[in-house]
């Protein structure tokens, strides 16, 4: 087993740096756990704290059931793979994949035997004895992969290990690390601010912002069930269209969401995951509403109508924004023959709409018999409103001194 469970970490630096706040996690073995978050989001921290590279200022981490909070890096049974090149310029690269082992003092045998596997594995047998210096970045980074797998270690970290390589290199060195670790005994717990990656690569994803988490769940039901609007935002490419100050009103037809002269009727599956809309439509409270541009297409036929501005196509699909009446701006699926100021109509996929409270940003929507339970307990963390993560960071703690075993 490899297991890894973090309860309520915090880290502010000696600077009052808040990093990080009440982060709780619990991995299973051998699961591919993504941290993911734009700059200066705490995924560097995180790992360093799980590393024992830096010390938090409260919380605590324990791996396979052990505290392991206040132990040196050495004897957590881990290795981490730093972003950019972190090779003994000194060492060949045998050596270098060796220096972990050595350092523990392993026997000469056991060392050979578990360097030249991961050679093998990793396609650097005829590279072995070479320095550093005489490989290319990709070739590099296999090598500290390679230093890493070789301990065969209870935990891998990855610290943006892909950063730097172009994307050809990035897609062969993602599909190497998922391939690997398949087969590896032990988790992965990899930290990337590319959702490409994320996505691709992760068996569940761990959202932070800030410091703070946002959600932990599998890829495709933070794509259809984000916790608020900062996960909707960030997960999906192109990013989803929000239609701020909105509001639900009940007509003779049903409920719809407006804003000015827009208005769109909310389907029943949307009503029905809708629980307090009867409240938000007679205060009239305010909603955000969310379309994400896959669940929309310009066309000659529609509901809406509006006229095209920028259109963009990668050859495979084009997105076009679409200026509706009412002043309302959507990016939407449309055609590459599509010209700018061309009048067109748009229809919206009225059952996969997302609707977000104008104050807290939290989810109005409760999951349902789509979504798929993955029994993790992390699953049900509500993030805390817009307002409370302004408070919070503003009142984290201060580092306090501790003292590793």
């Amino acid at each position: 087993m490899a297991s890894l469970k973090i309860n309520a970490l915090n880290k502010v630096y000696p600077s009052g740096e808040k990093a990080l706040y009440n982060v709780c996690l619990e991995t299973n073995d051998k699961e591919f756990l993504v941290v993911y978050g734009g700059e200066a989001s705490g995924k560097s921290t995180l790992l360093r704290l799980i590393a024992g590279l830096d010390d938090p200022t409260s919380g605590e981490i324990f791996i396979d059931g052990k505290d392991m909070t206040d132990v040196v890096p050495k004897d957590r049974n881990l290795a981490m793979v730093f972003r950019g090149d972190t090779l003994y310029p000194a060492l060949n690269v045998f050596d270098n994949m060796a220096f972990g082992l050595k350092q523990r003092n392993a026997p000469q045998a056991l060392i050979t035997q578990r360097v030249k596997a991961v050679a093998e594995i990793l396609g650097l047998n005829e590279v072995l004895y070479k320095k550093p210096k005489q490989l290319s970045a990709a070739t590099r980074q296999r090598v500290a992969i390679g230093r890493a797998l070789a301990r065969e270690p209870k935990l891998y970290l990855f610290d943006e290990p892909l950063n730097g390589l172009d994307d050809k290199l990035r897609e062969e060195m993602l599909g190497l690390l998922i391939n690997l670790q398949a087969r590896m005994e032990g988790s992965f717990i990899y930290a990337t601010k590319n959702l490409s990656e994320a996505m691709t690569a992760a068996t569940r994803i761990l959202v932070l912002k800030n410091g703070l988490v946002q959600q932990i769940d599998t890829p495709a039901n933070l794509y259809d069930y984000p916790a608020n609007a900062y996960v909707a935002f960030l997960i999906g490419s192109p990013t989803i269209n929000f239609v701020n100050k909105a509001k639900i009103v009940k007509g003779e037809e049903g409920y719809k969401v407006t804003c000015g002269e827009f208005e769109l009727p909310l389907a029943e599956n949307i009503v029905a995951r809708f629980e307090g809309i009867e409240e938000y439509a007679e205060n009239g409270k305010e909603v955000i509403l969310g379309i994400r541009p896959e669940d929309a297409a310009a066309g000659r036929e529609g509901a809406l109508k509006g006229t095209v501005g920028k259109v963009e196509s990668d050859g495979e699909n084009a997105y076009c924004e679409c200026n509706l009446d009412g002043g309302i701006s959507l990016i939407v699926k449309g055609q590459p023959e599509f010209k700018g100021g061309e009048s067109v109509h748009l229809n919206v996929d009225l059952s996969h709409i997302y609707l977000f409270d104008g104050v807290t940003r939290l989810t109005l929507l409760k999951r349902d018999e789509d979504y798929v339970n993955t029994g993790h307990a992390d699953a049900e963390f509500v993030p805390l409103s817009f307002e409370e993560e302004r408070e919070i960071t503003e009142k984290l703690p201060q580092k306090k001194d501790k003292k590793k075993k």
